[in-house]
């Protein structure tokens, strides 16, 4: 035979070997990674279930998924081993940002009265979303307005609507 037959057999055998060696490597740290658990480290299972590790036995896993709720897994179904920081993240919603520890201090004092747009003078009626309100006793006139306003939407409602297909003809 020829070694230009036999090279797609040696690329075969090369490819197999590697991917067989890349999954065992995957399993072997896998492995420590559950072995390297002990109790009260946060882990996630491979079904998604977020809880503390209680006890650590030879084959399984005794876990608190919450107040009065012990579950037993089998080592196995240990998905990841997770950082304090990283499950108190996704449990409890908690961010340990290094950066919250120590005082902000702002540039300018731009930053503390939160309008850093412009340096020109600003209209605050202008500047104000709320309409106006009126705190003071309405005139007489004021309210024979809004009566005349109210009985006009009233008659408008009774009145019934023409559509596109409706007409008086016959």
């Amino acid at each position: 035979m020829s070694p230009v037959t036999l090279l797609p057999f040696i690329v075969l055998i090369g490819a197999m070997f590697l991917m067989t060696r890349s999954a065992k490597k995957k399993q072997q740290s896998a492995a420590a990674m559950r072995n390297d658990m002990q109790p009260g480290s946060g882990v996630r299972t491979i079904g998604g279930m977020y809880a503390t590790v209680k006890e650590v036995n030879e084959d399984t896993v005794l876990l608190d998924a919450g107040p009065g709720v012990d579950l037993l897994f089998a080592k196995n179904s240990i998905g990841a081993v997770l950082t304090d920081d990283e499950y108190n993240r996704i449990v409890h919603g908690i961010e340990h940002d290094l950066k919250s520890d120590s005082d902000v201090v702002p540039d300018d004092a731009s930053s503390l009265t939160g309008s850093a747009e412009s340096d020109a003078p600003v209209d605050e009626a202008a500047a104000s979303d709320d309409k106006a309100v009126d705190l003071g006793k309405k005139d007489a006139t004021d309210e024979v307005q809004e009566k005349a306003a109210d009985a006009d939407q009233a008659e408008a409602a009774e009145e019934p609507k023409k559509t596109d297909g409706d007409s008086d003809a016959k």
